[in-house]
This record gives structure tokens, C-alpha cells and sequence, in this order.
């Protein structure tokens, strides 16, 4: 069976849509290739190495028929960039060390960003009749831009050339939003694109539950609570009158949101922590309404959390703009309130009743999903181009 290596920067058991669609990739290709995945040691979204991998260089296993290479890297999730840096330039230097010694099949699917970590891939895989296949989930330098992570300086520009390194030398590029293969297209048209969306692979849920009962709907949200979701922000900002809020998850936000809770315990807001992927997918059919928000909008970003809750049957508030909010309307999804203004965010949300959230609606967003959000036919084309 031909070999096939997957190198990314995000892995499970670390949480988010990185380390899923990568899994969910791994899992459906190990049918026709001998998979290997590269990967740092987990550490993501803490900035600590996870208790069971400390105090390893390296770690190789097989899991579920996929060999996991797990490599050192200095974990950390501070703001302080020069740390960052280092972070990325130490996984960087495990990789070119990896290279070095180890046999690198002659497919190899890259994952950017980290634009650091996929231009050392690029630069040193790049030789002989290798296909390389980059797998772009977001635009970076321009994404960290837009957030304010990055300023329009010496080191953007750097960043820039980088990125046009990258797509340049790829043989297939996979992007998962129509913005992301639009803006490649202003760089280069040498390679292949093919859209690419994030849906999960998912058994078929059946809904049995009531139409929502009368009273408070019951809202929730359920990712990374990372500075780009501004969740902390939307928690003072939403109106709580006709609703409850519920929170799932972890990151850099979560001990601001917990102090905002012990602050004001009048106000219908829970914090429920982390849970694994199945377990959430069975708290989800408990609430009536999902809110996928992002604090700024971002070109080229669609959350993968569309086509995950689409296929459980969850009725959606975006609160994004961009391409997140046309796949929202067009499929008929939910509800979506204007990027960054949150007075037409708590309009559309007192516009939505109890009877709006019925069962009949939840069962058309599955169908959509089953229908439009087919992770195994994606999969297909994408095999017949690799």
C-alpha cells in the first residue's frame, strides 16, 4: 500500500477544529494509504505538554491503524510574540531533524498555519517527483492582520513571501473556504485547488426531542475560548432577558469568563469546562440554539462548527460575517446578526421564539447537512486528485 504523511501542528487528544478535520482526514485516506501523521507533543490549547507525553523527545505510536510521530516542541501559549516565535521555531527544528533522519514518502499533505512550520515542510520536502499537498485553513500573515496580532511591518512582509513560497511550491493546494482558493489565485495559479470544507464524520443522530419548551431558550457555545471568538466580550454584551447561556470549553478566555460569572450571578450563565467530542454531541441536543461568533470578521475563515452542528440538527446564530454567513442563509440554517454589532446580535435574538426552534426545523437543517455537508463524497474527490 502507497505511503502517505500528514504533517500538522494539531493532533487529538488536543480539542478544536484543527485536530479534528486533520484526524478526520487521516482516518478517511487510511483506506488507501499507509498513514503516518507528524505532529508536536500535545499540548494545544494550554501551552502545556499533556501530563501522559512530559519529559519526551519523541513518541511514536499507532492509533486506530494510523502511526502518530510525535515530536518536541517548547509549548506555550503566551502573548509575549518572541516566545511564540520560539514555539513555532522549536517544532520547526524538530521537523528538519526529523527529516534528516527518517525516509519521507513521496506524498506528503502539509497543514498551514502555522506559516512557519508548512514553510519549513515546503522548503525542505520540496525536491524530486515528492507531491506536496498543502492543506490552507486560514490566511496567514493577512489573517493575523486582521486580528491585530501582526502589524504591517518588515516581518509581515517577510511573512508574505513565505506564503507565496508556500503556495508556489505545492502541487495541490486544498482550501477550505472559496475566499481562501480566491485569494491563492491573486498569488499564483500553479498549482491545483480544490475546496476543501471542514465537515465532520458524524453518525447519524436521530432526533426524538420535543419542539423547545416555552420559557428561556437555551443557548449555548461550545469551542475554544480563544481571543478570535470573544466570548468574554459577548457575555457582558448579551441580553439575557429571553435566554440562558451556556458555555463548553477551554482556552485563553476561560478564567476572565469565570470571574465574569462569580461576578454576576443574577444573570442566567453557566460555565460547564471541557468535555471530549462525543459527550458534547450528546449535551448539544439538550439546548434549543447555538451562537457562533467571532470578534472580528476574518477573510477566508469559515468555522467548521456549520457543518458539525448542521448535522446534528442545531439551530445557528452567526455573528461573523463573511463566508460563515452566505452558507448560513443559503442552507437555511438559522439565524445571522451582523458582524461586531451587538445591539442587531440581542435583536435577532428576542426575534427568535420557542416555537421558531421546533423539531421539523432541526430535522430540515440534518437534511441539509446529509445533503449539501457529505464528508465521505468530498473524500472521494479529493482521492481521485492526490
Amino acid at each position: 500500500m502507497e505511503k502517505l504523511m500528514i504533517i500538522t501542528s494539531y493532533y487529538p487528544p488536543e480539542i478544536g477544529a484543527a485536530s479534528n478535520r486533520i484526524n478526520h482526514l487521516a482516518e478517511g485516506l487510511k483506506e488507501d494509504y499507509k498513514i503516518s501523521v507528524v505532529t508536536p507533543l500535545p499540548n494545544y490549547p494550554t501551552g502545556k505538554i499533556f501530563k501522559e507525553y512530559k519529559n519526551k523527545f519523541q513518541c511514536k505510536t499507532e492509533e486506530n491503524g494510523i502511526e502518530v510521530i510525535r515530536l518536541w516542541l517548547y509549548a506555550s501559549v503566551s502573548k509575549n510574540k518572541f516566545l511564540r516565535l520560539f514555539a513555532m521555531l522549536s517544532y520547526s527544528m524538530s521537523l528538519i531533524w526529523f527529516f534528516i533522519w527518517n525516509k519521507i514518502p513521496d506524498k506528503v499533505i502539509v497543514q498551514s498555519p502555522p506559516l512557519l512550520v508548512s514553510f519549513t515542510c515546503m522548503f525542505f520536502l520540496r525536491f524530486g517527483k515528492r507531491k506536496l499537498i498543502l492543506n490552507v485553513s486560514d490566511l496567514w500573515p493577512s489573517a493575523g492582520l486582521e486580528l491585530g496580532a501582526l502589524k504591517e511591518n518588515f516581518s509581515y512582509y517577510l511573512l508574505k513571501k513565505l506564503e507565496a513560497f508556500n503556495y508556489n511550491n505545492a502541487n495541490l493546494i486544498l482550501g477550505q473556504s472559496k475566499e481562501i482558493l480566491a485569494h491563492i489565485e491573486t498569488i499564483t495559479t500553479k498549482p491545483k485547488l480544490f475546496l476543501y470544507r471542514n465537515f465532520p464524520e458524524i453518525k447519524t443522530i436521530h432526533l426524538e426531542k420535543p419542539n423547545a419548551a416555552k420559557g428561556r431558550i437555551k443557548v449555548v457555545y461550545a469551542g475554544l475560548l480563544g481571543v478570535a471568538q470573544g466570548i468574554h466580550k459577548l457575555c457582558k454584551k448579551i441580553d439575557y432577558t429571553s435566554i440562558e447561556f451556556h458555555i463548553y470549553g477551554s482556552g485563553t478566555e476561560e478564567e476572565a469568563i469565570k470571574s465574569f460569572i462569580n461576578s454576576n450571578k443574577d444573570i442566567p450563565l453557566y460555565f460547564h469546562g471541557r468535555v471530549n467530542r462525543e459527550e458534547l454531541h450528546q449535551k448539544l441536543l439538550n439546548y434549543d440554539l447555538t451562537i457562533i461568533p467571532l470578534l472580528n470578521r476574518i477573510y477566508g475563515s469559515v468555522p467548521s462548527k456549520i457543518f458539525e452542528y448542521a448535522n446534528l440538527g442545531l439551530p445557528m446564530l452567526y455573528f461573523g460575517g463573511g463566508e460563515g454567513e452566505e452558507i448560513i442563509n443559503q442552507n437555511n440554517l438559522g439565524w445571522v446578526a451582523e458582524e461586531g454589532n451587538y445591539k442587531d446580535l440581542n435583536n435577532v435574538l428576542n426575534s427568535i421564539s420557542t416555537e421558531d426552534l421546533n423539531l421539523t426545523f432541526k430535522n430540515n437543517i440534518q437534511n441539509v447537512a446529509k445533503l449539501n455537508f457529505d464528508f465521505k463524497k468530498q473524500l472521494k474527490h479529493l482521492k481521485d486528485l492526490i
